[in-house]
């Protein structure tokens, strides 16, 4: 059965569907047939905007509220058949600098949602959008799923505890859950007004804008970049595909970068300055280090590949916020 098929005229609910992956992903529901509910809380900094639904704006239904009170999720999980949770708070800083907040936005929501679907709809199927963060600094690379998980930071233990939510409500009461670890995801859409976002964010709107790029410690850091149409299509077949059931996957791209080489890839499509700089310390200390996952579990299962590559990826997602510069970055 093809994805288009599999979703159509299926009820799909996205939390954080205002958001970057959200947004991206509902617009590949709608044109596959899918009756979309979006379920956003619209916090300033966490990215959520109608403008990312402007395609798809009059056919899907939204509603803004906030997963930590537990009462709308008993109503919208009811009669859907697939649920992506992808609503969060993903910044690392944030997660030190306010940790109560992180717990209950990654935590306290989570719990509701699984805790609305075990009493309203145990038949659903579930997808989780975690982070490679959940695994700290790493001890070998590629990582693989049984590489260690410790955590450097406070987002990276409450994702970590989302993640087992979902895989011990699929164990205990048989509410299908997959979960996905994800790199660095970018393209359209994605929030890079502020610095809340991830490096990649930071560089995009400094590039944009002619400024300068500095790089911490020189940029010889090692990441793994994904796309995001990639990441949508590995999040259609994870919640679909029997074989990603109770399990947790990685994803990660065919080629690691230096941030060296991600910027002089960059500079193929902006004018901008670049400097070496020293590593904060607010910032050293919750960075990683070198990483890139292995992705071979997912692919094994799904035939996942990542079909986009980051000289693709970054021309497309700078022709985007080219033509929407007054709504993401000016």
């Amino acid at each position: 059965m093809s994805l288009a098929d599999a979703f159509h005229g299926r009820n799909v609910l996205v939390t954080g569907g205002l958001g970057f992956l959200g947004s991206n992903l509902a617009i590949k529901l709608v044109r596959y047939g899918a009756n979309v509910t979006l379920l956003d809380s619209l916090i300033p900094q966490f990215g959520g905007s109608f403008f990312n639904i402007s395609p798809i704006r009059n056919q899907v239904v939204v509603n803004i509220s906030d997963m930590r009170d537990a009462n709308s999720l008993d109503i919208l999980v009811q009669g859907k058949d697939y649920i992506f949770n992808l609503a969060g708070q993903v910044s690392h800083g944030d997660s030190m600098r306010d940790p109560q907040l992180d717990l209950a936005v990654n935590c306290v929501s989570t719990m509701n949602l699984v805790e609305a679907c075990r009493k309203h709809n145990v038949g659903v199927r579930m997808l989780y959008t975690s982070t490679r963060q959940v695994y700290g600094w790493p001890q070998k690379l590629p990582v693989t799923e049984d590489h260690p998980t410790v955590p450097i930071d406070v987002n990276g233990i409450n994702k970590l505890a989302a993640e087992y939510y979902h895989l011990l409500y699929d164990g205990t009461y048989g509410i299908r859950s997959t979960v996905l670890r994800l790199t660095n995801t970018f393209g359209p859409r994605q929030r890079i007004r502020g610095n809340r976002q991830g490096f990649a964010t930071i560089f995009l709107r400094l590039a944009l804008r002619g400024e300068t790029v500095s790089l911490f410690g020189g940029g010889g850091q090692i990441r793994d970049f994904n796309y995001v149409d990639d990441v949508v299509t590995a999040m259609l077949l994870g919640i679909t595909n029997d074989g990603c059931m109770g399990k947790l996957f990685n994803l990660g791209s065919l080629r690691a970068y230096s941030l060296i080489q991600f910027v002089d890839v960059l500079k193929k499509f902006c004018a901008f300055k670049v400097e070496s700089v020293p590593f904060p310390e607010d910032k050293k200390i919750i960075d990683i280090g070198d990483y890139y996952g292995d992705f071979s579990k997912f692919h094994g299962v799904t035939g996942w590949n990542p079909a986009v590559d980051l000289e693709e990826g970054l021309e497309k997602t700078v022709a985007f916020y080219r033509e929407n510069k007054e709504v993401y970055w000016q």
